[in-house]
């Protein structure tokens, strides 16, 4: 039964790449896109062409993410397991501005601006002889692509997206007019956050931490960064909406961005996926280069970090995407403290019901979540799930696909316990289940390579058409 599903929902369905976005050029200066690194102190560009964006369909729309490289880093430093590091600025200061009053933006840049950083990324290119054999030595350092971080700690540590950092062999990061040689300290692939951390770093501007679970639709943000290399740029917007997910397949927005750099990055990177619950959606301008940058509201606090573009070009048309800081926090917290990052989970895999396959197996709904395995020991299987069982509801929010439930899911933390409704052979049934955590799935990823890790993740979405996947939540 399993195998006749496939998930025709348009949730993480990819696009077609799209043209690259074409890099600022400032009057008079003229940019090499293969420059070595020569000057630790002057390799800051005023400006650059090097991002891009890569586009997926979900909802009818283009949703296009802009960035340098989609691979897990696997080198993990920083912090030992443990420790313990006190995240955002201790202070909580209120703008007394009004949010008509022409100060507003003002204020709010000046309080935010010295916690938001510039990020270079270098990789190295391998060096070859005149018959194009690889020779010996390291290659040579050559800026990648850019994009933004937020930090959280006087000591340097920096939060970004993971497809900001992915694939680097070196970071130049610039903040508060400062230039810093900087390392990874970990990433989480499946929800795309990543923390850096600047090396011989003190003094530096926390950003305040605000609070994502209580946006109002229509209330003022501020997006803060370096589009196109051009830091410490602001842009005023609203909260357009919240509550937007998305699920993006990683290998499937591999492309050339015509300047070598590719879309997803090298044929080394991960196969797995990106799951996005719950982002801000905002009209606050952004565009490549934005990537892992701040969304403040009016006091200047942190609500969420920039990551998405809905986009038929590449470039800014109006609606962009943050990661809502509660959430990016969080998994900046376990990966600051060693920790490798978990996710609620409910231990099933699932495929999508239509109409179509409903009508052909003579299911009793036609949209849902068909279980087609329970995981022993789960949350799911502890509650009483069945194989067999279609989810419908989840906490009274319908359930159209597999999709619709591995977001929900995502939206949640390990223990949290929800109530699903479920159809069990034409009978409707509630069902509370307390979610458990991925956390053996997250360490064994950790521990293989990028391929190896890509083949836990390929049961969470069944895009392709292939009858055998079925998706996992």
């Amino acid at each position: 039964m399993t195998d006749q599903f496939n998930n025709q929902n348009g949730y993480g369905q990819p696009g077609q790449p799209i043209p690259p976005a074409q890099g600022y050029q400032q009057p008079g200066y003229q940019h090499s896109y293969t420059q070595p690194v020569v000057d630790a102190q002057n390799s800051r560009k005023t400006s650059s062409g090097r991002t891009f964006g890569t586009a997926f369909a979900g909802a009818a729309l283009a949703c296009v993410i802009a960035f340098g490289g989609f691979t897990v880093y696997q080198n993990v430093t920083g912090t030992p397991s443990g420790s313990s590091v006190t995240l955002g600025a201790s202070t909580n200061t209120e703008i007394q501005a009004q949010s008509t009053d022409n100060t507003l933006p003002e204020a709010v840049a000046q309080k935010c601006l010295p916690s938001v950083a510039a990020i270079d990324v270098y990789t190295a290119q391998a060096s070859t002889d005149m018959f194009g054999r690889s020779t010996s030595g390291s290659g040579t350092l050559t800026e990648s692509s850019l994009g933004s971080g937020v930090v959280l700690s006087e000591d340097g540590y920096i939060v970004t997206n993971n497809h900001v950092v992915a694939g680097a062999d070196a970071l130049k990061v610039t903040v508060g007019g400062e230039e810093h040689d900087a390392d990874v300290v970990g990433t989480d692939e499946s929800s795309d956050i990543a923390v850096i951390k600047l090396r011989n770093a003190s003094g530096l501007t926390p950003v305040e931490i605000g609070d994502s679970d209580n946006l109002t639709i229509g209330e003022w943000v501020m997006s803060i960064g370096s589009p196109f290399g051009l830091e410490q740029s602001v842009a005023t917007g609203i909260v357009s909406a919240t509550s937007r997910s998305q699920i993006m397949s990683n290998s499937e927005s591999s492309g050339s961005d015509g300047y070598g750099y590719g879309y997803g990055g090298s044929s080394s990177q991960s196969s797995g996926y990106t799951i996005y619950p719950n982002m801000i959606q905002t009209d606050a301008a952004i565009n490549p280069g934005n990537s892992g940058g701040a969304l403040v509201d009016s006091n200047g606090k942190l609500i969420g970090i920039n990551t998405l573009i809905t986009s038929y070009s590449g470039n800014y048309s109006g609606v962009g995407f943050a990661i809502p800081v509660n959430y990016a926090v969080n998994i900046a917290q376990q990966i600051i403290e060693g920790k490798t990052p978990t996710h609620a989970q409910l231990g099933v895999s699932l495929s999508t019901v239509n109409s179509q396959n409903a009508k052909r197996y003579g299911l009793k709904v036609d949209s849902g979540a068909y279980i087609s395995a329970v995981s022993s020991g789960s949350g799911a299987a502890e509650a009483g799930l069945e194989e067999g069982d279609i989810v419908t509801k989840f906490d009274g929010n319908a359930v159209d696909s597999a999709s619709d439930l591995m977001l929900d899911v995502r939206s949640k933390n390990p223990g949290d316990k929800v109530t699903l409704e479920v159809n069990r052979d034409g009978d409707t049934k509630q069902i509370e289940v307390t979610l458990g955590s991925d956390e053996s799935s997250q360490a064994a990823s950790t521990q293989q390579n990028s391929s190896s890790s890509g083949e836990l993740l390929n049961r969470l979405l069944n895009n392709s058409g292939a009858s055998s996947k079925s998706d996992a939540a």
